[in-house]
Order: structure tokens, then sequence, then C-alpha cells
């Protein structure tokens, strides 16, 4: 007698063995349209980026990278990425953890707000900062009277860039952790463990490669950020340009080479992350079923 799991496979469009039972045909004229939207799309514009960029040489191509300002434009991208990345991992953790583990007024409009950096466009919200923090905003006056500078400064870049970012490791932990649920944090408190104990020896270990996933994403996003810094930053050369940033002033300058190269780091640093994040999603799906995750889904809605 078949189960219910083997029945709905055998009456499924996959068929018996969970693949397509569809005309050869069809499968090679989708696996073509999906590779040649990705090559059109996605490799051809890396390719090109990297083909203008050492356009006039190799010497011209390490002048451009190794210039004063581009370097200290790249060293301000990564840097605003890593300290971003530290507080959203603080943010993630803390979130994840109420929302998964405990019950409290709130919890559905807290889940809402987490994704509200999804909906508003990264332009906004830098006009958002500037409305809040700007000479003209909200606290503007009381930050000039205790000169404080926000506002075409460090501090707004890396403010802009968590809002933009900081829903990346909470919601990819979220779901990871409801499909995981309370269990073994309730046998580890019986057994008389304190909660940093039950946080580093049990929560912690579980999550270990969601979150450096999400670590993965949140990092890629920040370095790569444009539109809220560009608003915020006051494009001030070797303060306040970002990489992106420096690359429209070289492109605008028409220093189409040099723009390039400096784009080339970008798209490099892309895909290292690329490689980085296809490992760590090996290393989650050997750990993790997909029936953890749709439990998770399932206990989140």
């Amino acid at each position: 007698m078949l189960t219910p799991h083997q029945l709905m496979k055998t009456n499924s469009p996959f068929g018996r063995s969970g693949s397509m039972a569809e005309p050869l045909w069809l499968r090679y004229l989708l696996i073509f349209l999906a590779f040649g939207f990705l090559g059109l799309f996605l490799v051809l514009p890396i390719l090109a980026v990297f083909t203008k960029a050492f356009e006039k040489g190799a010497p011209f191509f390490l002048s451009s990278i190794l210039h004063p300002e581009a370097l200290k434009a790249l060293l301000l991208s990564m840097e605003t990425a890593i300290i971003v990345v530290i507080l959203n991992c603080l943010f993630g953790l803390a979130a994840a953890w109420a929302i998964t583990k405990f019950q409290f007024p709130g919890k559905n409009f807290l889940v809402t707000l987490i994704d509200i950096p999804f909906t508003v466009s990264p332009v906004i919200a830098g006009m958002l900062f500037v409305l809040l923090f700007g000479m003209d905003g909200w606290l503007g006056p009381w930050l000039a009277a205790h000169h404080i500078k926000i506002i075409f400064a460090k501090p707004a870049i890396i403010l802009v860039t968590l809002f933009v970012t900081f829903p990346f490791i909470a919601r990819t932990l979220i779901p990871l952790m409801h499909g995981q649920g309370t269990e073994q944090e309730e046998a580890a408190m019986t057994l008389g463990a304190s909660p940093a104990q039950i946080f580093f020896r049990v929560t912690l270990p579980n999550i270990k490669w969601g979150l450096l996933y999400g670590i993965i994403l949140c990092y890629a996003r920040a370095l790569g950020e444009f539109g809220a810094v560009s608003v915020v930053s006051g494009h001030i050369r070797g303060l306040t340009n970002t990489l992106p940033l420096h690359v429209e002033i070289l492109y605008n300058e028409y220093n189409f080479t040099g723009a390039f190269a400096a784009a080339s780091l970008l798209a490099l640093l892309a895909l290292v992350t690329l490689v980085i994040k296809t490992l760590l999603e090996w290393e989650i799906k050997r750990e993790y079923t997909v029936d953890d995750i749709q439990k998770g889904l399932a206990r989140e809605y």
C-alpha cells in the first residue's frame, strides 16, 4: 500500500522519479532559455566590464585601482560593510530569537517592519535620513548645537546601508529557527543550562550555516549599495565616496577605463561572494532538510 507521500509523487506531473514528465525538446528549450537569459543579462555584462577595464593594458588598470581615491573608496566600502554586518548579526539574532521562541503582542507587526526595506527605494531611504538628521531635519538643529555631524559624513553612510540591509540576516534565520522549534532549548533548560549556555551550545551551532549565509548576502548588498549612500554622502572625494560612487564620478568625468577598472573590483568581489554563497548552500543542504525549511515557513505563516 502506497503512503500519502508516494501517492503524491505518483500522481504528480513530475512522475515517479520526481523529474518532469515533459518532452525532451521542451526540457532542452527551457534550459536553453534559462542559460541564454543569464548569459545575455549576467555573463556578457561582466565580461564587458573586465574587457573595458583592461582596454588600456594592465599598467593603466593597476594605476586606476591603486589610485589613492580608489583605495580610500574601497576601504570605506569594506569598512561600512563590516560594521553593518556586525550590527545586523546582533539585530538578526535578537529578532529571530524573539520571533521564533516567544509569543508577545505585536509579533506579526515586528515581522512586517523587518520587511520594510524590501519595499522602500534606497533613494527614498536616503531622503528619509536627510529629513531626520539634516540641517533642516527634525534632529538637525540639536545635532548642530552639539557639533555632531551625520549627514555628508561616514555615520550617515553606515546608517542608510544598515537600513537597506537589516532584513537579510533576520529573514534568513527566522524560517530556519521556526523549523527547528524549541524542543532542544527546552531540554537544555530542564538540565539546568543558563540562557548563555543554551544560545552558544544549542541554538548557535544549529543555525551557524544559515547565519553565515545571511552574512554573505548582507555583506554583498552593503558593499554594492549606491542609491541611499549617494543621497547622504555628499560625494566628498577621499572622505565619503564609496567604491560605487567612485565609479560614477570617474564615468561622469569620461574616464571610462578607470571607471570600469574600479567597477571590476566590485564585480570580482561579487564573484568571490557568489562562490562562498554556493559553498554555504551546499553545507546548508547537507545539514538542513527541505522539511525543516517547510516546517519553518508553515509555522511562520
